[in-house]
């Protein structure tokens, strides 16, 4: 049976790369962690999606309608300057591609999809639409473009369409439900993710292999170089599948969807969350989380290892492990305190939002009666405190802290519920 044959084979060729890599990720030394470098503001609303451009530039879509385009500051090369706003979009944006330089564009092209249901091809040199792609009916959600230039699409509409010089020559449904990414490798292989949380591959129209393993949405594809490819999904996993299909690595570490993976050629994987973190993975183990302040849409690297993450607050940001592109001590700081700040306005504590509770003045005003408990915000905790009637006093209880299950299955504080139960003890 040659094709049962040539499977297994591929399996165990998959398996010892994971091996070889995991031998050279032991041999090596302790990875650098990564620090910010720069940050690209100019997008009014949530980043969406990230374009790496060869080296070229790097181009961002936006909720706010618009992609843009941004090229390394000719002096402080750790620093990018906006060089173009690509409008005409009447939705957000969401994925791009890019088409490297030819006879018809000299300095590349981008193709974006968005909401509006579009497909739109940009020349860079003009920054111009010289393309309008009309046929999904619902959000495009993945772009791809094959050897001989065709563009490929994926929408919420559950198909597939590949366009040639404008016009949709192939339209096919390639899941039962929306299709969420789309991935056309080197090699030739394509694939999709979808919200039946599987991957499929394809040659044309004909669906030769289903990847299942994924308890839902896949949300993201990438491809790990000389391994396979990659897929981010909505159950807060990252895996790593052989492009026969076997899995070949889990990476457990997000607390929430993941939106976005992205792989280096040093064999370090970066992924995306809405739980705000970016997270670099080496040999299937998280090894740094980096904080952002809103939830993380996606992250590419760069082709020198620096990574490129797209935020909800609207800010691009560039991130190192060379000492000699880290932002100035300043820039640094101001970052930090957004952090905490933001942290500060989200955190609960007990199911309270801890900005909402009172300050610790509210120990000065005396109880009404013995063992009122009051939790009052001290720094970036609550603590809560029992009223002591007899010497006139608030008894320390212990901090409030969440956890798992319902909050308000507790009690009720100021018109809100509480687990006394979820108490640190002195």
């Amino acid at each position: 049976q040659p094709t049962k044959l040539c499977s297994q084979l591929a399996s165990c060729q998959s398996r010892l790369a994971v091996s070889l890599l995991r031998q050279s990720f032991s041999l090596s030394a302790p990875m650098a962690e990564y620090h910010l470098s720069a940050q690209l503001h100019g997008h009014e609303d949530d980043v969406r999606g990230i374009c790496i451009c060869g080296d070229v530039g790097v181009a961002t879509s936006s909720r706010d309608k618009t992609v843009r385009f941004w090229t390394q500051h000719p002096e402080k090369k750790r620093e990018y300057v906006l060089s173009k706003t690509l409008v005409g979009h009447s939705s957000f944006v969401g994925p791009m591609v890019w088409a490297p330089p030819s006879d018809r564009f000299p300095e590349g092209a981008i193709v974006s999809g968005g909401m509006d249901t579009l497909v739109l091809l940009w020349n860079l040199h003009t920054g111009e639409v010289v393309g309008t792609m009309k046929g999904h009916t619902s959000q495009v959600t993945g772009l791809a473009i094959d050897d001989n230039g065709d563009i490929i699409s994926s929408s919420m509409d559950c198909t597939l369409r590949r366009w040639r010089d404008g016009n949709a020559v192939e339209v096919w449904e390639a899941h039962k439900v929306a299709v969420q990414t789309v991935l056309k490798l080197p090699s030739g292989e394509l694939f999709t993710g979808s919200s039946d949380s599987t991957i499929k591959l394809w040659k044309g129209r004909t669906c030769l292999h289903t990847f299942s393993g994924h308890a839902d949405t896949v949300r993201c594809l990438a491809q790990m170089p000389g391994m396979g490819i990659l897929s981010a999904s909505h159950d807060g996993t990252i895996k790593l599948w052989a492009l026969t299909g076997q899995p070949l690595l889990e990476m457990i570490g997000h607390t929430s969807l993941v939106y976005s993976v992205d792989a280096h050629s040093s064999g370090l994987i970066a992924s995306g969350s809405e739980d705000r973190s970016v997270k670099i993975w080496k040999d299937g183990i998280c090894v740094q989380s980096i904080e952002h302040p809103g939830c993380i849409w996606d992250a590419k690297f760069l082709d020198n290892g620096d990574v490129v993450t797209a935020c909800s607050d609207g800010v691009v940001r560039i991130w190192t492990t060379d000492n000699n592109r880290f932002c100035s001590d300043e820039e640094l700081a101001t970052y930090t305190d957004i952090i905490s700040q933001y942290t500060l306005t989200r955190k609960t504590v007990g199911g309270l939002k801890l900005m909402d509770l009172p300050g610790v003045e509210a120990l000065q005003v005396q109880g009404n009666n013995d063992g009122q408990t009051l939790i009052v915000r001290e720094g970036d905790n609550g603590v809560a405190y029992s009223w002591n009637s007899k010497e006139l006093k608030w008894d320390k209880i212990g901090e409030v802290v969440d956890g798992p299950g319902d909050a308000a299955q507790g009690q009720v504080y100021d018109g809100a519920h509480y687990d006394f139960g979820k108490l640190i003890s002195l």
